[in-house]
């Protein structure tokens, strides 16, 4: 059932993003994702359930540069709902939370429970999602990795429930913008270390995201939870 529903709405998504982007051109597709991330930071948005509660509220989005990122101490201001722009890769991220523990040491590895919900900016609607979904009990569960800095991240399908994205897209690779956000994170669980679980919010652009949005350039927004697997 679950299987079902999810790839229903991810062929729904690759359709219309597909028949929107058939007669442009890369250049053209790429100039419309960043018109569609503007006018996105510059409004409100509010996600509601089939039962009419609030699942998610945006305000404006006030962006702050690397340099005000860096001199708060790599925080953003939720209170301002502030998110870091990263010019280099057009990502921007809120961190809600830095999370308990510590952050992923050169060398060291660990798996990680997930929860998500990922909004398809320019298709206005929640894509795929694992939270509050009667089909999708289970977190997303991934095995990260630095090396000397560099982060690599893969969707574990060896848990009986398998992985959501895995199901949706047909990957195992965790989007570019989720692992690049790891860095700033305190990655361990929130049962055992005391505290509460990392939580960031991102607006990623089709480079860094996943398999479907890199096919057909569009951007999405993502609301994340990472914690240390704790037995």
């Amino acid at each position: 059932m679950r299987k079902i529903i999810l790839a229903a709405v991810a062929v729904m998504a690759i359709w219309t993003c597909a028949s929107c982007s058939s007669e442009e051109t890369y250049a053209e597709q790429k100039e419309r994702e960043r018109e569609a991330v503007d006018a996105f930071t510059k409004r409100e948005f509010v996600i509601i359930a089939a039962d009419g509660s609030v699942v998610l509220y945006v305000g404006k989005i006030n962006t702050i540069t690397e340099a005000q990122f860096e001199a708060q101490g790599e925080t953003t201001d939720v209170s301002k709902n502030q998110y870091v722009f990263f010019s280099s890769t057009g990502l921007y991220m809120q961190i809600v939370n830095k999370g308990c523990g510590e952050k992923l040491e050169s060398g060291e590895s660990t798996r990680l429970c997930c929860r998500f919900l990922e909004y398809n900016i320019m298709g206005d609607s929640v894509q795929t999602s694992n939270w509050g979904n009667t089909y999708v009990t289970n977190p997303e569960m991934i095995d990260v990795s630095n090396s000397s800095g560099t982060f690599t991240a893969t969707f574990a399908t060896d848990v009986y429930w398998g992985s959501i994205f895995n199901d949706v897209y047909g990957s195992t690779s965790v989007p570019e913008g989720w692992i690049y956000a790891m860095r700033f994170l305190r990655l361990g669980n929130a049962q055992r270390d005391g505290g509460e679980k990392a939580h960031v919010r991102l607006i990623v652009p089709h480079s860094m995201g996943q398999a479907n949005a890199m096919q057909n350039v569009y951007p999405c927004f993502y609301d994340l939870t990472f914690e240390e697997q704790y037995h």
